[in-house]
């Protein structure tokens, strides 16, 4: 059974209020729930959301994927950041600042290409007339 966080609608017509439910996929939007856990009301200013996140994280860590809008919901509720602290625990290091005594490691690239200096004029016909004459460094062979 593919199950899926999305929003249930209720309220008076013109009035919607929500429920975020934990739903089988196949199932229609106001159909029967496996539960709720949570409320979304868009009509308050601000919007009222109240989500149980222990909830939310257990259908999460179960497979449950969330709707574009229920996973909007959860990053303003903190539940889908308890949920990634808790099925990885390296993603709660890397969101943590690094520490100022140890230096950030820096890329080493793959290819170095030789660039021309600032003062350098690689212009066509400046680039021919370089490549004919040679430079003399000051050394006599």
């Amino acid at each position: 059974m593919a199950v899926r966080l999305r929003l249930k609608r209720t309220g008076k017509k013109k009035q919607p209020s929500y429920r975020v439910v934990a739903v089988d996929s196949r199932k229609p939007r106001d159909g029967r729930v496996l539960e709720v856990i949570g409320t979304y009301d868009p009509r308050q200013e601000p919007s009222a959301i109240s989500i149980v996140n222990e909830r939310a994280v257990h259908w999460l860590s179960h497979g449950a994927q969330p709707s574009e809008t229920v996973s909007k919901l959860l990053t303003i509720s903190g539940a889908w950041d308890d949920f990634r602290s808790a099925s990885d625990p390296t993603a709660a290091a890397d969101d943590a600042e690094p520490s100022p005594d140890v230096a950030p490691a820096v890329p080493v690239p793959d290819l170095v290409l030789d660039a021309p200096a600032e003062g350098d004029d690689l212009s066509p016909a400046n680039a021919a007339a370089a490549d004919a004459e040679p430079q003399n460094d000051g050394e006599d062979r």
